[in-house]
């Protein structure tokens, strides 16, 4: 009985310890629930809360979270539901919002702001729900070699708007062409701001973005470039009868660009006048220098001024009054900048009964162009000139006019002039009968000295001169420095040589590129004032879109490294030319190696100047005799011998022709001559008439005229 009753019991008992057991389970399940509902609920709440959404009442059922409320907008349902994602998994997410008056819900703007530099490209904005995000992005990331595309669209789930499609796709492909750039996408409207390396690379991506811009899309660009080298540095100011203009107008900062303007406007000039920003400005107060240039000739009211680099010119009509015109010079020289010179000239009326004294001129330009203008006694005497400057020059412009009353002893003194201003590189010479005067710039340090005992070898002594010459450390000779063009064959040379190398598909520098950029570093120590690009070159493997940015990323890693290592390129650009310039065939590994490669290209055969030139060195006086080689000093100007009459042309002067009545090619000795015939004592500086020749009456400031 006892047994049986045991066998009994062990089944209840095994009942009611399974029975607890569930129970104690369900009890922890259902608790376990509740805490997720709890966390889930609060999690939700915490961030309605956070972006300002308090009109959203949070309830959990389950793993199901509820949103329920009114919306004061579709937009804010919108970011209601985005929240809550961001909060728990979306799937759990269930929408029970209304929106308050429904009847005025209209689509939202869709807007994709597109940005790409060096870092990556990001995407913000709304798109459409039906817009393949994934695929977006997989296309941005195959055909461009940014190193991140960082997704931060949201969608919202209208129908597609008229334009959007075509606007996506052209924006999309307009990023592959720019490094540098903000792309705002919009129904039926691109606009596109963005950098380019050149001024000519703006107007070629200006130009490929029209040509591609699909048929009903609005495009706005904003393409800005590097400024230009303005060689020389130019501005040309015009006042006359036609009214106040600019011939020429060049800037070095936006700053001293609206108070040229200013200036310009403040002297009548009626409209907002252009004005070019450049590079290459001889001193950080050119715009100093032009507004008080500009201002001179307003004061006048008739006139015109050139600056020419670090050179002014100053004219005025023969209307403007003497005394107002010296005034208005000395108020120029005063108010200009040390490192400027000036040259003034009050033209004369041609039937003036009185007119001023006789003047000569003559300018070379830096490509050794040399412009004559004035006086000459006759036509075989200004063939002599012309043959003089031609075999001095590369190319001479001449506008010399007969005159036979010049002063006694003209010709040599423009002879003299011509000859002082070949110890130049650039600048020019003004002749008068009491006055020679020589300004410019030179690589020679020396050229002031040499300048003035070049007059006085040609004129003797008593002829009164002044100089203004500043040296150009550029065109020094003896320092052997690199053109621009010799910079970039260096430069280029170091690359072939180089073992700088690539990542595989990748713009990061492979391997120790610290000796090329020690070879690199010392060319550049010279070569820092020229515009240079560092172009990137790939092969033809892969798409053109992706190696033109792959190629563009590399010229940059190099520019970036140069930098970093001390280098300074900030006159350097990086630009890539993908596969588009290949050097040899790709259809070899060897080939692809040659054109996987970096070339460096001269932009400008002008230097960027860092600093400005120094103020010119002045010397005035009056010519002296050259010395004797065995007198103390004569190694000052050379050993010059006192010839037994004047001499005009050193012996290293070749043969010039001087006109048909002369033999076809004459000598030194041969020209000295024909000038002793036609104008006597022609080195003395003392102007006197020969009685046998009818003289007209003098002019006031020359005092007598001889031929």
């Amino acid at each position: 009985m006892a047994s049986s009753r045991r066998r009994l019991l062990s089944p209840v008992t095994s009942i009611l310890v399974l029975s607890a057991a569930g129970g104690l389970c369900w009890l922890g399940a259902e608790a376990a629930a509740r805490y997720v509902e709890d966390r889930s609920r609060q999690d939700v709440e915490l961030a309605l809360h956070a972006s300002g959404q308090n009109w959203v009442t949070v309830t959990t059922d389950g793993l199901q979270v509820r949103l329920t409320g009114t919306a004061p907008s579709e937009i804010d349902r919108f970011r209601a539901m985005t929240q809550a994602a961001s909060a728990v998994d979306p799937s759990r997410v269930v929408d029970r919002m209304s929106v308050a008056s429904a009847d005025a819900i209209t689509p939202p703007d869709f807007k994709i702001e597109l940005l790409r530099n060096d870092q990556g490209i990001s995407l913000i904005g709304l798109v459409p729900a039906s817009t393949d995000r994934a695929g977006l992005l997989r296309m941005l990331r195959d055909e461009t070699a940014a190193p991140q595309v960082t997704d931060l669209l949201e969608t919202a789930d209208y129908a597609v708007p008229e334009g959007w499609d075509a606007a996506l796709q052209y924006g999309l492909r307009a990023t592959q062409s720019m490094t540098q750039a903000k792309i705002s996408i919009q129904p039926g409207s691109v606009t596109i701001s963005a950098l380019a390396d050149s001024a000519d690379e703006k107007g070629r991506l200006e130009s490929a973005l029209r040509r591609g811009a699909p048929k009903g899309i609005t495009l706005v660009t904003d393409i800005s470039a590097p400024r230009p080298v303005i060689a020389p540095f130019t501005l040309r100011f015009v006042k006359d009868g036609d009214g106040a203009r600019f011939e020429a107008c060049a800037a070095d900062t936006e700053e001293g660009r609206d108070r040229i303007v200013a200036a310009a406007q403040a002297a009548g000039v009626p409209d907002v006048p252009a004005c070019t920003l450049g590079l290459g400005s001889p001193s950080a107060d050119w715009a100093d220098a032009a507004v008080a240039a500009i201002g001179a000739v307003a004061g006048l009211g008739h006139g015109r001024v050139t600056l020419s680099d670090a050179d002014i010119a100053l004219t005025a009509p023969p209307s403007v009054p003497r005394p107002a015109f010296d005034a208005a010079v000395t108020g120029l020289q005063q108010a200009l900048p040390s490192v400027f010179s000036l040259q003034s000239t009050l033209e004369q009326a041609p039937d003036d009964a009185t007119p001023g004294p006789m003047e000569f001129t003559a300018t070379l330009s830096d490509a050794q162009v040399l412009d004559m203008r004035g006086p000459i006694s006759d036509d075989r005497m200004a063939e002599t000139v012309d043959s003089l400057a031609r075999a001095r020059f590369p190319t001479v412009q001449a506008d010399l006019t007969g005159d036979p009353w010049v002063p006694q002893g003209w010709t040599v003194r423009v002879i003299g002039a011509i000859e002082a201003l070949d110890t130049l590189q650039t600048g020019s010479v003004r002749v008068t009968p009491d006055l020679i005067r020589v300004t410019g710039t030179s690589g020679d340090p020396g050229a002031p000295e040499a300048a003035a005992a070049r007059l006085g070898e040609r004129l003797g002594p008593g002829v009164q001169y002044e100089l203004a010459i500043r040296y150009d450390r550029r065109l020094d000779l003896s320092l052997n420095l690199p053109d621009g063009p010799e910079c970039v064959r260096q430069l280029n040379i170091i690359m072939s040589e180089s073992e700088i190398g690539f990542e595989p598909s990748k713009a990061a520098i492979a391997g120790d590129p610290a000796p090329t950029l020690d070879r690199l570093a010392a060319v550049m120590a010279e070569c820092a004032d020229y515009q240079i690009e560092a172009g990137g070159h790939t092969d033809s493997q892969g798409s053109q879109g992706f190696n033109a940015d792959l190629s563009r990323g590399r010229a940059q890693a190099l520019v970036a490294a140069m930098a970093d290592a001390g280098i300074d390129t900030s006159h350097m650009t990086a630009r890539g030319y993908g596969e588009s310039q290949p050097i040899a065939s790709n259809e070899t590994e060897e080939g692809r190696e040659e054109n996987r490669r970096i070339e460096f290209r001269l932009l400008s055969d002008h230097p960027v100047r860092s600093a400005p030139l120094p103020a010119p060195v002045t010397l005035s006086g009056l010519t002296t005799e050259p010395l004797p080689p065995d007198q103390p000093g004569s190694d000052l100007i050379g050993p010059v011998q006192p010839p037994a009459q004047p001499q005009m042309f050193g012996p290293e002067m070749p043969r010039v022709t001087v006109g048909p009545t002369a033999p076809a090619t004459v000598g030194a000795s041969e020209v000295f001559q024909t000038l002793d015939e036609r104008e006597e004592n022609i080195r003395l500086p003392v102007l006197t008439p020969t009685p046998d020749t009818p003289r007209p009456s003098p002019r006031p400031d020359e005092g007598p005229v001889a031929d």
